[in-house]
């Protein structure tokens, strides 16, 4: 039975990580509608942290977090214009929110699972958490580290931002709120299949 826990628990987090990385090197990760753009790349940091632990949800937000300093080098203009000015302070903006985000949902959800909250509800409240944690933890440290640069006190200007807190408002907006809905529905849905068919094994 442990055995068949283990290798459970491997397929899953290698099918975790191959999603990550297809989604984001394909539209799939960053769904645009208008001037709405929400990625749902958390969703499986969240649930492999849900259904294997905070070993794995940590080793999947690294993956988040390697594909992201990846789209550094050319992919993405507002991570090389990140790159270009600090790359290690652009390796911690990329990595760091990306680990917690992992290893914190693994916490979470193991407070929540001692709960009589249902698993799929536990799950989908996990994926929410986890959002908002990415993106706090990410407009924070690019506040933190990248808040006296010209590129940022630029940026501030054009939304009429008069301070770096009202910026971090404006930066995140109205997207990290859909995205985090998103992932609370979709991470729900899919926690709870993925638990109660890890019950079975």
């Amino acid at each position: 039975m442990q055995q068949k826990s283990k290798v459970f628990a491997l397929t899953l987090t290698a099918a975790f990580l191959a999603i990550i990385i297809l989604m984001s090197f394909t539209p799939i990760g960053y769904l645009k509608a208008g001037l709405v753009e929400i990625t749902l790349l958390v969703l499986p940091v969240a649930l492999g942290a849900v259904t294997v632990g905070t070993g794995a949800g940590a080793f999947l937000g690294l993956a988040f977090g390697a594909t992201s300093f990846i789209q550094c080098f050319g992919m993405s203009q507002f991570g090389a214009m990140l790159l270009s000015i600090n790359p290690v302070f652009a390796a911690i903006v990329c990595f760091v929110p990306r680990i917690l985000l992992g290893f914190c949902a693994g916490l979470l959800f193991q407070a929540l699972s001692k709960t009589k909250i249902p698993a799929g509800v536990s799950a989908g409240i996990t994926a929410l958490c986890a959002s908002l944690i990415n993106t706090v933890c990410f407009v924070g440290l690019l506040i933190f580290l990248y808040g006296k640069t010209e590129y940022i006190q630029t940026m501030m200007e054009s939304v009429g931002a008069k301070n770096l807190f009202l910026f971090g408002f404006a930066f995140a907006g109205i997207n990290s709120l859909i995205e985090a809905a998103a992932n609370a529905v979709i991470g729900g849905v899919i926690g709870g299949v993925l638990l109660k068919l890890k019950k079975r094994i």
